[in-house]
């Protein structure tokens, strides 16, 4: 089995590290490059780097601050949020980052993904599917875009199947209800999609304690596991985080 990997998310706004609930009631967390930096020092596997509000604004991700945050750091990092476009994923990567996170835009325009990958390879290139429960959809759950704002009528597991037929390395699903909650990661989002692509899949959105992390692989099938609130107020470390994985016989990079 490979380790399972956890991953600090760094939702940025306006410079900052904010979090939220249900994507929405931001507040403030810390300095992107210093939590970065205390992420990597302190164990963490990979970093996400997630521009919450560029698709809002019509904007691109902030280049800039991404190439300061992979500069500071000795693990890969994932960057997402405004990336629109084949010359966006070239940039991301080109300042620094090691995948490309896609979410809106890949819903817009699958040819997009399509290139991308083509061009920069499976494992550079990711998917990120926003969803919320929906009782019209056959697996209960609706892809939403526009940083969780506009519904689609689109299923969440169908959508993540045509991802994975254009070839994408890595699903990375999050629940708008679970989402800053703390009460667990949506666990039929998460195994809906991981059962249906075979893909490595990220569960995103809710954890609150030690143990959504074990269920999230466990019960929701994850590869990795992707938190932020829990790690930005210090409720866990992430070596705590692993320590609770391995005790329970979950394999890890300590």
């Amino acid at each position: 089995m490979r380790p399972v990997r956890v991953i600090p998310c760094l939702d940025i706004n306006q410079g900052r590290v904010v979090k939220g609930v249900h994507f929405v009631e931001l507040r403030g967390a810390a300095d992107p490059v210093e939590a970065a930096q205390a992420y990597s020092d302190g164990g963490a596997d990979e970093i996400a780097f997630l521009d919450i509000t560029a698709t809002v604004e019509g904007r691109r991700t902030v280049f800039d601050l991404l190439r300061k945050v992979t500069a500071a750091v000795s693990v890969p990092v994932t960057v997402g949020g405004g990336i629109k476009s084949v010359e966006d994923v070239e940039a991301a990567l080109e300042a620094g980052a090691s995948c490309a996170s896609i979410s809106s835009a890949a819903y817009r325009d699958p040819g997009m993904v399509s290139e991308a990958v083509g061009r920069f390879g499976s494992e550079r290139v990711l998917v990120a599917i926003d969803a919320d429960a929906s009782p019209t959809c056959p697996s209960g759950r609706e892809v939403y875009i526009d940083g969780g704002r506009t519904a689609t009528g689109t299923d969440a597991v169908e959508f993540a199947r045509q991802m994975a037929e254009l070839g994408v390395g890595q699903l990375l699903p999050t629940s708008k209800a679970t989402d800053g909650v703390q009460d667990g990661y949506d666990l039929q989002l998460t195994r809906g999609i991981a059962d249906a692509t075979g893909l490595p899949v990220i569960a995103s959105g809710g954890a609150g304690k030690l143990e959504h992390f074990y269920e999230a692989v466990a019960e929701g099938h994850a590869d990795a596991v992707l938190a932020a609130s829990v790690f930005h107020f210090g409720t866990f470390t992430v070596r705590q985080v692993k320590e609770y994985l391995r005790d329970r016989g979950l394999t890890v990079n300590l």
